[in-house]
């Protein structure tokens, strides 16, 4: 029997597997999203994905099971990216501020993976439908406007009210407008920043 191997190299080795199952399962995604935004939902075959991954088709049922765990995989996948790209926007001495700013990095993360997006947001595949756990951890994703809402408030900028309140409605004209310009019938940011700056104004607290 051989010595075995000490704890730290043995986490080590765990470590190792677990980034390189995370890598591939992320290139796996990947290849899925811009297949969709490519080429559509028939485009997401099993054997399709495999062979633009090149690896084996039994590596993505053992991943995600079928289709539709692809499909919820890929959804949660894009809040994440969401939720990361959010986070990474640098805090501002000023809440206020901060909710533009957030706002902004909301367009450009649509905009710089549409695969991604129009599955979480356009029914790209008409057949999947999010389970309520996928639901719910999606809006998890999008907390912090609730959060810099809260300060705004806390702040007196905005009337006091739900949070969610404010982040539904700024969400509701962020899409509208991405929806647009997406669709090509807007060539820049400018009426996305109109409606979101619109909405956060309706909030405003009116002094005097």
């Amino acid at each position: 029997m051989g010595t075995p191997a000490p704890l730290g190299l043995q986490g080590a080795y765990a470590r190792g597997q677990r980034s390189t199952y995370d890598e591939l399962r992320t290139k796996l995604l990947d290849v899925a999203s811009g297949l969709l935004s490519s080429d559509g939902p028939e485009s997401l075959t099993v054997r399709r994905i495999a062979t633009e991954a090149d690896c084996p088709t039994q590596v993505i049922y053992t991943m995600f099971g079928s289709k539709e765990g692809l499909a919820e995989a890929l959804y949660l996948e894009g809040f994440e990216r969401f939720r990361r790209r959010l986070e990474g926007v640098p805090l501002r001495g000023d809440p206020l501020d901060y909710l533009t700013a957030l706002g902004l990095a909301y367009r450009d993360a649509a905009l710089s993976e549409p695969g991604y997006y129009s599955l979480m947001f356009e029914r790209a595949i008409p057949e999947f439908v999010p389970s309520e756990r996928a639901r719910t951890l999606a809006r998890a994703a999008l907390n912090i406007f609730d959060r810099v809402i809260a300060d705004c408030i806390s702040a007196g900028y905005l009337v006091p009210t739900q949070p969610r309140r404010v982040a539904d409605a700024l969400w509701a004209a962020a899409q509208g407008a991405l929806s647009l310009e997406r669709a090509g019938h807007l060539q820049d940011s400018k009426t996305f920043e109109t409606v979101t700056t619109a909405t956060i104004s309706s909030f405003l607290v009116r002094n005097g």
